[in-house]
């Protein structure tokens, strides 16, 4: 009897090796070097929850799937993905539609869009983090580290690094965007933006830009002795763990699953993907999945202080031009956004006695957004493969739920009158606007 007993328990713990043993052999494997070190969590489930949630919740998952579901039956809505965080924790992750119109490719968590202009607050906060460790000032001429941009009456000696990053060189808005589109080279539209004429001092008024916001990606060559894509993959994207996060056109189309850009909606064909904008990866040139923003987000709230310390995000969230022209395109929203500004790389806004901050994007057949409340930390972002604008309400509705404000049907849904308060049409090319 004893002999066999220990039979038993030698058979046991044979199985219980080859189970262990088998397990190890299916588990993914983990990322290894500076990638493995970031706090960003991988293989989102599609609606994450409050089940994993370590505190209560405002948000109302169900009915903001349910709205979402609702909002993708727009035939303008091709493919979308969402996230939401509350509290630091990353609590509703889903993607809906499909990557290309009618293809049966389902869009996820991990499929990558164009980011467009939040790639603004990429470059930013690279160039600040660069000025925390003593290797430049913001407030240094732009002329020191980005030799190409030239400015009217020399000005690139007066404008800092600051007024660069904050749209206050004194051009008018989206200079030479067009030449830019047709092909022309980014460093040669911003030496000749000297002969331009000037609308203000430098430092003196905001107006939105593009071609010379992109100097940032220079000042980060100069400075770090990297390419731009290199030097924000190595000192963001892989310690924060965006794995799918990269600044170039071949970073998207690469990917193993991304979505194709339809400006027309489910109802057209997708478009090329053109290099206009991954000419200036400061100003328009970073990809990523919606899981990836949703970790760029909360490293925005403090959630990476390791990658991006508290001086670096005071510096790019500190208010710095008033944009009442942001009010002017966000009219439909005026009952919660009542003042806009930006600082570097990122708007700020008062939300109903609340400060939060964010960003909207778009470039041809991509959409983009992000608001967050830093110190709640709590936030939304967003990416969908059209031009729909309808998406824009989801931060509202999402915002309103984190505060406990009564609903409103931001996303025009149900309540067809919002329809008469149209947004103005915005440019294809990163935001639009003079806000």
């Amino acid at each position: 009897m004893k002999r066999f007993l220990v039979g038993l328990l030698i058979a046991a713990s044979l199985v219980g090796l080859l189970w262990a043993g088998a397990v190890l052999l299916t588990r993914p494997a983990e990322p290894s070097g500076a990638a493995a070190a970031g706090p960003g969590p991988r293989g989102l489930s599609l609606v994450v929850g409050q089940a994993r949630a370590s505190s209560p919740s405002s948000v109302d998952y169900d009915r903001l799937d349910a709205r979402l579901q609702a909002l993708m039956e727009d035939p303008a809505m091709v493919g979308l993905a969402v996230a939401v965080v509350e509290n630091g924790e990353i609590r509703f992750a889903r993607g809906y539609g499909e990557t290309v119109a009618g293809s049966g490719e389902a869009v996820t968590t991990e499929t990558v869009f164009r980011w467009a202009s939040l790639s603004k607050g990429v470059a930013a906060d690279m160039v600040a983090l660069l000025a925390h460790e003593n290797k430049l000032s913001l407030f240094e001429p732009v002329a020191r580290h980005a030799p190409s941009l030239r400015l009217p009456a020399g000005n690139e000696q007066r404008a800092t690094v600051s007024d660069l990053l904050s749209h206050r060189l004194g051009l008018f808005a989206h200079a030479h965007d067009p030449k830019l589109e047709e092909g022309e080279d980014a460093r040669m539209l911003r030496a000749s933006m000297a002969t331009l004429q000037p609308i203000c001092p430098p430092g003196s008024c905001h107006a939105y830009q593009n071609v010379a916001y992109d100097a940032a990606s220079e000042i980060v060559e100069q400075v770090s002795g990297k390419t731009y894509p290199e030097a924000v993959r190595e000192r963001l994207f892989a310690p924060l763990g965006m794995y799918t996060a990269s600044a170039t056109r071949e970073g998207l189309m690469g990917a193993r699953s991304w979505a194709r850009p339809h400006p027309g909606g489910r109802n057209s064909q997708p478009v090329e993907v053109t290099d206009s904008y991954y000419r200036v990866p400061a100003a328009g040139g970073v990809n990523g999945s919606i899981g990836d923003l949703a970790i760029w987000m909360l490293a925005q709230m403090g959630g990476a202080t390791d990658v991006l310390p508290v001086p670096v995000l005071r510096a790019v969230q500190n208010p710095r031009a008033n944009t009442p022209g942001e009010n002017a395109r966000r009219r439909k929203y005026r009952e919660r956004t009542t003042a806009a500004a930006y600082g570097l790389g990122w708007r700020m806004f008062d939300y109903a006695g609340h400060r939060v901050v964010g960003h909207h994007g778009g470039v041809r057949g991509y959409r983009s957004l992000v608001m967050f409340d830093p110190v709640r930390r709590a936030g939304v972002v967003a990416l969908w493969n059209s031009s729909a604008s309808r998406p824009n309400g989801i931060e509202y509705e999402v915002m309103d739920m984190v505060y406990r404000l009564p609903f409103r049907d931001w996303l025009d849904i149900d309540d067809r009158s919002l329809a008469a308060q149209p947004e103005p049409a915005a440019r294809e090319d990163n935001e639009g606007g003079s806000g």
